[in-house]
């Protein structure tokens, strides 16, 4: 039963896509850091994308603020949020339109191209041309290449292709997950990520995977990759990141927290990766690894998310009610 009087926050998680399983992760771990900072909390375990369904599931347990713990499809995309809008509930993280940006990498690394921040190089390809193209192509022409599908998270799809014996397979591994994928430049180098908070940078994380690359069991398991924190780069390539990543969150149009990727290879240049607008929440997870070196347990970052929507919320709701009022009035009114 809801506690009369007092803010309840729902708490999203599960949903339908590949990560489901870590979303579920993260979700039980936002729970329990919300509970332990005496927020009245439920959890929602999203099992469909239908949209009468969902609007159903929310409402019948009356929550005021939404918590998004869902990765991927139906959670990353805008999608949920799009919902979340229409039944006027506030929610946490990136709106409709910055989440469908940073979900689809192909917007993400075009946008950033476009306004002169550094990402690899890279092709688009459909499953069309694939299909259509001669024996030995390869759209970057030299190797290596990352292969990724445009719109999946923790490195699912992912394939870092060293000949061209293994490049169709890799694309066709990718195009399980979409119509189009990136062909992207392999750039050897340290994997660091950024993850910002009330635009702010927090202290940066280098990734050092025991596997090939920071893969989906690099990321999930325990044990299988070191971290540094901060990261031990020289202070003008942690000046660059931060400033590329603050960049990046304002051009895709993120809000109150996000994750950007990078690498730097041995001449200490910066290449943007990905921006990952609802970054996991479990024991391995790096938004909650750079708070902690920034002085946020995992309980008070949780909280500080809560509180900076319910803080955008209420403006938002004065400026409408500022705008209700300046309107003029009806004829005969």
């Amino acid at each position: 039963m809801k506690k009369k009087g007092v803010m309840r926050i729902g708490v999203l998680m599960g949903g339908i896509s590949s990560e489901r399983e870590i979303s579920l992760k993260s979700g039980k771990a936002v729970v329990a850091a919300l509970q332990e900072k005496g927020y009245d909390v439920v959890a929602l375990d999203i099992l469909t994308a239908q949209q009468d369904e969902v609007v159903s599931l929310i409402k019948s347990v009356g929550i005021d603020l939404a918590f998004i713990t869902l990765h991927g499809e139906f959670g990353e995309d805008g999608k949920i949020q799009s919902i979340l809008e229409n039944m006027g509930v506030p929610y946490t993280g990136s709106g409709v339109a910055a989440s469908r940006i940073a979900m689809n990498k192909i917007l993400t690394q075009a946008l950033l191209k476009k306004h002169g921040l550094p990402v690899p190089e890279f092709r688009i390809v459909s499953c069309e041309q694939m299909l259509t193209s001669e024996v030995g192509w390869n759209p970057l022409e030299e190797f290596p290449v990352v292969v990724k599908p445009a719109c999946e998270g923790s490195s699912i799809g992912v394939t870092i292709v060293q000949s061209q014996d293994e490049l169709v397979a890799a694309m066709q591994e990718a195009f399980q997950y979409g119509d189009n994928i990136l062909v992207e430049q392999y750039i050897q180098g340290r994997e660091i990520t950024a993850a910002i908070l009330e635009n702010q940078v927090l202290p940066l994380v280098e990734i050092r995977p025991k596997t090939a690359f920071f893969d989906f069991q690099a990321k999930y398991q325990k044990g299988l990759t070191d971290y540094l924190v901060p990261a031990e780069l020289p202070e003008n390539v942690v000046t660059k990141i931060r400033n590329v990543a603050l960049a990046a969150f304002k051009l895709i149009g993120c809000r109150d927290f996000a994750r950007m990727d990078f690498i730097v290879n041995s001449q200490e240049e910066v290449f943007f990766l990905e921006a990952n607008t609802i970054p996991g929440f479990t024991g391995t997870s790096l938004l909650p690894m750079a708070a902690q070196h920034a002085g946020y347990d995992f309980p008070a970052l949780c909280s500080k998310i809560v509180e900076l929507t319910k803080v955008r919320s209420q403006k938002e709701n004065a400026m409408e009610s500022e705008i209700e009022i300046s309107s003029p009035m009806k004829d005969g009114v």
